[in-house]
């Protein structure tokens, strides 16, 4: 069995991740596929919470031109990460997962409300636990969820899986040429280079309680086992 270097992580999935080439809603062949990447790691014994964004059902910036109220509108974004949550769900169950999806916004007739030690011993239960609805606050983005979840249940690591980028470049790889890829850097080194691989906060917070990052390519098979194994893949944040 391969070494595990990460035995509890959060794993964040951007809601364009499950629409895959289509750009919107949910690929069903494209979240068949994710679902059986985590099944690849929960079979190790890995620990494992999800955050997932909500950008395939809905962007802010439609709200923007509507000139809706920037909080209403990132309540509308918290509602399509449930909605990805549940599809998630199903997935994972249908393939032998078990999961709990918990909200920040209560839903008591379809996911548990976010309770920090419910959600702990799902997780040491065996249970794959999806966190959904963002923190349940406006102005604040699904990648400082993933980052309060971490440090919530004390995580190992925070996974950010992207979508077609293989790690954290000095600008998009995919309109400049010239981005260079960093192996390993450090938060104040996102911060100051003004990185955008998640926003400021997120970013402080994972940097106060010293939670690392890895950011990887989401769309090459085995890419989710190869980090919890400690292969050298996409780009590392850790202070140290």
């Amino acid at each position: 069995m391969s070494e595990i270097k990460y035995k509890r992580i959060v794993l964040k999935l951007s809601g364009e991740a499950l629409a895959g080439d289509t750009g919107f809603g949910i690929n069903p062949p494209v979240i068949k596929t994710i679902a059986e990447e985590i099944k690849a790691i929960y079979e190790l014994g890995i620990q494992i919470g999800i955050v997932v964004g909500g950008g395939n059902m809905w962007r802010g910036e439609a709200g923007a031109e509507m000139g809706m109220e920037r909080a209403q509108a990132d309540y509308i974004g918290m509602l399509g990460t449930i909605m990805n949550g549940l599809a998630l769900q199903d997935n994972l169950e249908s393939i032998g997962v078990p999961t709990r999806v918990q909200t920040s916004i209560e839903m008591r007739q379809i996911a548990e409300p976010y309770i920090r030690r419910k959600a702990v011993r799902h997780l040491e239960k065996g249970r794959v636990v999806i966190f959904a609805g963002g923190t349940g606050n406006p102005y604040f983005s699904t990648d400082t969820t993933a980052a309060l979840r971490a440090a919530e249940i004390d995580a190992d690591a925070i996974l950010m899986a992207k979508n077609g980028v293989d790690g954290i470049y000095s600008d998009d790889p995919r309109t400049n040429k010239e981005a260079k890829k960093f192996d390993t850097l450090t938060y104040m080194d996102i911060l100051n280079k003004g990185l955008k691989v998640m926003d400021s906060t997120a970013s402080s917070l994972s940097m106060d309680n010293n939670i690392p990052l890895v950011v990887f390519n989401l769309n090459e098979a085995g890419n989710i086992k190869k980090v919890v194994t400690g292969d050298n893949i996409g780009t590392t944040v850790k202070e140290k």
